[in-house]
């Protein structure tokens, strides 16, 4: 089994890094999605930013090269294992000193870094390790067992699936929807219940409130709580005044009761708190929202 594993993991690990090397060297939303990764902070420049992760794809494509040509090899699958531990040591960084910053590993996956990433570059890790002692070449194996490669294959397929958020919609959303229709709606029917997190979100985000303080926010949401009756939820952000931009906290208070079903317009206390000073920042610094005209429909 050990052997099967580790002539097929050139091929598995080539292809993964096929992918989302491309994603990062030729992907048209490389450069705005590197303005949300820490590699800004680190180099101290967007453009600089958006370079280095283009360079990072171009290095993967070329492992992904070697893995998939040279597959016996002992080079290329070293070098995997250390690239995959450099993006471990990377994420760590970026966790620790910028929790609110975008992964990057796929160039296309904008959510904050989580266990799918740190599981994801583990594996690069160990598939590296496995590439690294293939004694024999991956169409060679398949060619020799293809009943058990294909189950090998099939078995990295649906681990690499659930680890990439990108291709949640392909199976993640069909599958919740499924849940509804087999369980029913999983928000209480009743008035005066605790409705789930995510429902309290999607009140917030069909919130004039919401609109109001978008140009400000800068996150996905990174906290919440519930306090006297009210779901306080927290996102990254940043205003400008004359000084400069400065980091603050955006606070939202929302009755934990409502949702859309119960409440489509409820009240809504927004706070933003300065990180710096840790004082109050005035309201001042939203941007009013006109009054939006409901478009005609067709007959």
């Amino acid at each position: 089994m050990i052997p099967l594993v580790s002539n097929l993991a050139p091929l598995v690990c080539g292809l993964l890094l096929a992918l989302t090397g491309a994603a990062k060297l030729f992907g048209r939303q490389t450069a705005r999605l590197a303005a949300n990764t820490v590699l800004v902070r680190v180099l101290n420049d967007g453009r600089r930013a958006t370079l280095a992760l283009r360079a990072l794809g171009g290095l993967e494509l070329a492992l992904a090269a070697a893995l998939l040509a040279a597959p016996d090899a002992l080079l290329p699958g070293i070098a995997t294992a250390l690239l995959g531990a450099g993006f471990t040591g990377y994420l760590a960084y970026a966790k620790a000193t910028a929790p609110e910053s975008s992964c990057g590993c796929s160039a296309s996956d904008e959510g904050p870094i989580g266990a799918r990433s740190f599981t994801r570059a583990g594996l690069v890790v160990a598939g590296g390790v496995a590439a690294a002692g293939a004694d024999s070449a991956w169409w060679s194996e398949i060619s020799r067992r293809p009943g058990g490669s294909a189950l090998v294959l099939a078995a990295a397929a649906v681990l690499l699936l659930g680890l990439t958020a990108d291709l949640d919609r392909v199976w993640l959303v069909p599958l919740r929807k499924a849940r509804i229709r087999v369980f029913g709606n999983p928000l209480p029917s009743g008035t005066g219940e605790r409705v789930p997190v995510a429902a309290t979100v999607q009140l917030l985000e069909n919130s004039l409130a919401w609109q109001t303080a978008m140009p400000v926010v800068r996150s996905a949401l990174l906290d919440h709580w519930d306090d006297e009756g009210w779901r306080v939820l927290r996102y990254a952000g940043a205003y400008q005044d004359e000084r400069g931009t400065h980091p603050v906290s955006v606070l939202f208070a929302l009755d934990l009761t409502l949702s859309v079903d119960t409440s489509p317009h409820p009240a809504v206390r927004v706070s933003l708190i300065d990180e710096e000073t840790e004082e109050v920042v005035p309201a001042s610094v939203l941007t009013p929202v006109p009054r939006r005209t409901v478009l005609p429909l067709a007959n």
